[in-house]
C-alpha cells in the first residue's frame, strides 16, 4: 500500500505540472491495479464533480482502456460521439462535462503502470503542444517509478549484511558500490520519507559514529562516494545532475576538510573517519 501511495503522489504531481504548462482545465489519472488489467482513477485536478473519482477503467474499454491495451497515447475530439472508442464510461464523463480528452499511458519496462488524462470542456482538437506536454509528464512519472524501484532493490540488497559482518574484499566492494549508488539516487527522490529511508540505509553501510569530528555536507559526501566508486568528475556530474565545475568545487571542499591533497587520499581519510564504507 505504501508503494501505491508513493506512486499516486507522482501521478498527482505530474497532473499538476501538466495543467500548469498547458492551461488544461481538467486532468486526472490513476494506476493500473496490481494483477488486474484495469486502471482506477484516483487523482483529480480541476474537476468540478466527483463523478470520475475511483472509476475503474478496464483495458480495452473507453479511451483510457484503449491507451492501456495499445500502450500508446490516444485522443478524441468529442468523447460522447466518438466512434474510435467504446462508451462504457459516458455517464461519469458527461457528469463532469468534458468533451475533448486524451489518455497517455505510463509504461515502465514494457508494462503499463498508469494513465494520465487531460480534457477540455469543449469539443475542439487538442494541439500538438498539449499532447507533447502530456507525453513528457508521463515520461517523468515513468522515470520516477524506475528510480523508486532501483532504490527499493538497493535497500533490499544493502540491509541484510551489516558492515561489521563483511570480511572479504569482494563483499566490501559490493557494499561500497551500493553506498555510492544510494548516495547518487537520494537527491532524485521527491518523497521525503523514502529519501530519509534511503539515507538511513546509507548509514547502515558506514561506521556507527565517525572516528573524527570531520563534517561533510550531504553534497560533498555524495561526490566523494561517487569518486570512491571510481567515477571521474564528468561521470559524477552525470550521476548527480551537477555541472563538472560544481563537482570540482565540492571535491575541493571535501579534500580541504579531510586534510587531503589528492582524490585517493580524501577517500582513504573519509573511510578512516567512518564517513565512507
Amino acid at each position: 500500500m505504501a508503494g501505491d501511495t508513493a506512486q499516486a503522489v507522482e501521478i498527482r504531481s505530474a497532473l499538476a505540472r501538466l495543467r500548469r504548462t498547458t492551461g488544461l482545465p481538467v486532468a486526472f489519472g490513476g494506476l493500473v491495479e496490481s494483477g488486474r488489467p484495469q486502471v482506477r482513477i484516483s487523482e483529480l485536478s480541476g474537476t468540478s464533480t466527483m463523478a470520475l473519482r475511483s472509476l475503474t477503467v478496464t483495458s480495452g474499454n473507453g479511451l483510457g482502456g484503449k491507451a492501456v491495451a495499445l500502450a500508446r497515447p490516444c485522443a478524441v475530439t468529442d468523447y460522447s460521439s466518438s466512434r474510435q472508442i467504446s462508451h462504457e464510461y459516458d455517464v461519469p464523463v458527461a457528469a463532469e462535462g468534458i468533451r475533448s480528452v486524451f489518455a497517455v499511458p505510463v509504461v515502465v519496462r514494457r508494462r503499463v503502470r498508469g494513465v494520465l488524462y487531460g480534457a477540455l470542456r469543449t469539443a475542439q482538437p487538442l494541439g500538438d503542444r498539449t499532447l507533447s506536454a502530456a507525453v513528457t509528464a508521463a515520461r517523468d512519472v515513468e522515470q520516477a517509478l524506475v528510480v523508486r524501484e532501483e532504490v527499493r532493490s538497493l535497500l533490499a540488497a544493502a540491509r541484510p549484511e551489516p558492515v561489521a559482518a563483511v570480511g572479504e574484499s569482494a563483499a566490501w566492494e559490493q557494499v561500497r558500490e551500493a553506498h555510492a549508488a544510494l548516495r547518487a539516487l537520494a537527491p532524485r527522490i521527491a518523497d521525503p520519507g523514502l529519501r530519509s529511508e534511503l539515507l538511513a540505509a546509507c548509514g547502515l553501510l558506514t561506521a556507527p559514529t565517525p572516528a573524527t569530528g570531520v563534517g561533510l555536507t550531504p553534497r560533498e559526501l555524495d561526490v566523494l562516494a561517487c569518486v570512491a566508486d571510481g567515477a571521474t568528475n564528468a561521470a559524477v556530474a552525470d550521476r548527480l545532475g551537477l555541472r563538472p565545475e560544481t563537482v570540482k568545487g565540492y571535491l575541493r571542499s571535501a579534500m580541504r576538510k579531510l586534510g587531503a591533497h589528492t582524490r585517493g587520499e580524501a577517500v582513504a581519510n573519509a573511510r578512516r573517519s567512518g564517513l565512507l564504507p
